[in-house]
């Protein structure tokens, strides 16, 4: 399969490569090398890109939509306005990647690194995050109601005005973290760490606190009415 001159398939070397607007509908990419390759705006829905090297790589409103990026390297990469809905991104390597305002509803980011990307105003609803390593992260406005964060670990990341209602932050560690004026309704934080963490006008009505560390945290503010309290008690 040829494409724009470009040869597809799977391990193709296409280090610089210009795709921009390409319709690469249920392409074999696996482990082919994108390293710096112009894909925006391109059309990679249902494609395999398995371990493919993407490695600041430009993908802006680039359509991913069940595309499987599980083990890829997207450090740097370029994913703003990205729709990548239902996208397997499983131990993906999105290390500083540029994920402005991506649609990620339903994707599967389990174990992926995600260390200081910048997820402003990204859609993660019904998001599995399991484990993914978010420490340092701008998610500032991000929606990421129902998502599963069980475990997975946001020290230091910035959660200002982040919807988490009803999600699953479950021995999640959020030391340090930001989430002033976050939803957290019905959220379930069951043995999370949000030690030194800034819950200022944060929403936690009926939130699940049980087990909670919340030495030094800011709560300030804070509506907690209906929440289940660190020792079991339901606050007013």
């Amino acid at each position: 399969m040829e494409v724009n001159g470009y040869k597809i398939e799977p391990g193709a070397n296409l280090f610089n490569a210009n795709l921009r607007g390409a319709n690469l509908f249920n392409a074999n990419l696996r482990g082919a090398n994108l390293f710096d390759a112009n894909l925006s705006g391109a059309n990679l829905t249902g494609a395999n890109l398995t371990g493919a090297n993407l490695f600041n790589a430009n993908l802006s409103g680039a359509n991913l939509t069940d595309a499987d990026l599980t083990d890829a390297d997207l450090r740097g990469a370029n994913l703003s306005v990205t729709d990548l809905t239902g996208a397997n991104l499983t131990d993906a390597d999105l290390r500083g990647a540029d994920l402005w305002n991506a649609n990620l509803t339903d994707a599967d980011l389990t174990d992926a690194d995600l260390t200081g990307a910048n997820l402003t105003g990204a859609n993660l609803t019904d998001a599995d995050l399991t484990d993914a390593d978010l420490r340092g992260a701008n998610l500032i406005g991000a929606n990421l109601i129902r998502a599963n964060l069980m475990g997975a670990n946001l020290s230091n990341a910035n959660l200002i005005g982040v919807n988490l209602s009803k999600a699953n932050l479950t021995g999640a560690n959020l030391r340090g973290a930001n989430p002033s004026g976050a939803d957290l309704t019905g959220a379930n934080l069951e043995g999370a760490d949000l030690i030194g963490a800034n819950l200022t006008s944060a929403n936690l009505i009926r939130a699940n606190l049980m087990g909670v560390s919340l030495s030094k945290a800011n709560l300030t503010d804070a509506n907690l009415a209906g929440a289940r309290m660190p020792d079991g008690t339901i606050h007013d």
